[in-house]
């Protein structure tokens, strides 16, 4: 019991805190979620996706894959995305956090992706932005990804 204790909050502490003004952006199911800034706003009249002036300058999504088992990418499925190493900054049992995609420009976009285990399927999010918005900023949202906690 201690154990499944100690699992259960090093789960909810994986997710890193976001700031509280921050606004909480969930995905279709309400089963996952990511956290924005105050100053981003919905993308339509969906849920799951949010952006920062408009959706050339920066979006995050997040998504949820239920029955969609949670697993470390393999080597041979990381080569065919073409993450390479410095890029992939997490790739474990708790959580996959890599960088796909490297602005070229000031006009280019990079883009940061992360996946996390959800009860019955797996949250995903992808934050979208040119150089401008920040490179920590769009870590820390993509790090806000988490289950949503059902009571």
């Amino acid at each position: 019991m201690v154990v499944a204790l100690m699992l259960s909050c090093s789960a909810t502490a994986l997710s890193q805190a976001a700031p509280a003004e921050w606004k909480v952006i969930r995905d279709a199911r309400f089963m996952c979620q990511i956290a924005v800034p105050p100053e981003w706003t919905l993308f339509g009249d969906t849920n799951g996706a949010a952006i920062f002036r408009d959706s050339t300058t920066a979006i995050a999504v997040v998504s949820s894959e239920p029955g969609q088992e949670f697993k470390p990418l393999t080597g041979w499925l990381l080569k065919a995305i073409g993450v390479p190493k410095e890029r992939m900054f997490e790739n474990n049992a708790t959580r996959i956090f890599y960088q796909d995609k490297v602005s070229r420009n000031a006009e280019d976009t990079s883009a940061f992706s992360s996946s996390v285990p959800a009860k019955g399927g797996t949250c995903s999010c992808r934050v979208v932005f040119v150089p401008r918005v920040g490179e920590d900023l769009a870590k820390k949202i993509a790090l806000s990804l988490a289950a949503v906690e059902k009571n």
